[in-house]
């Protein structure tokens, strides 16, 4: 009998090296539409990063081909608006980091592989602090 290792049954962990946290339900967000930003080698785009919504960054996804905040309602796809959190693309965050208008960051909710591709305290810097 073989060990199930599909992505629902390994624990995964945030940048902080702690247990995942969901991102969002209301949209429901992730790769696996799960609520959390888990990924796998399916997970091409890398969708790691658990991000509040603005709307800076909305226009600069969809200025650079992702538009993030028309519904569409055949993919189940709400469409965003400011505030609401999702999973982005590692490399599209860094890409808004670069551009200045990088979203802020739930580090609990932040898939630790994102620390593959931008550094901790640069997530740290953008952390979203609840008080």
């Amino acid at each position: 009998m073989s060990e199930d290792r599909s992505p629902s049954r390994i624990a995964a962990r945030n940048v902080l090296g702690e247990p995942l946290e969901p991102c969002s339900h209301e949209p429901l967000t992730g790769f696996f539409r799960d609520g959390c930003c888990r990924t796998d080698e399916n997970d091409l785009g890398r969708h790691t990063v658990c991000a509040r919504m603005t709307d800076a960054f909305l226009a600069f996804s969809k200025r650079s081909g992702n538009d993030l905040s028309t519904p569409r309602p055949e993919w189940g796809f709400p469409g965003l608006k400011p505030g609401d959190r999702w999973c982005v693309c590692v490399d599209r965050w860094r890409e808004a980091l670069e551009a200045g208008v990088a979203p802020p960051v739930v580090l609990e909710a932040t898939h630790a592989s994102a620390l593959e591709r931008v550094a901790l305290a640069e997530l740290r810097y953008h952390a979203i602090i609840d008080a």
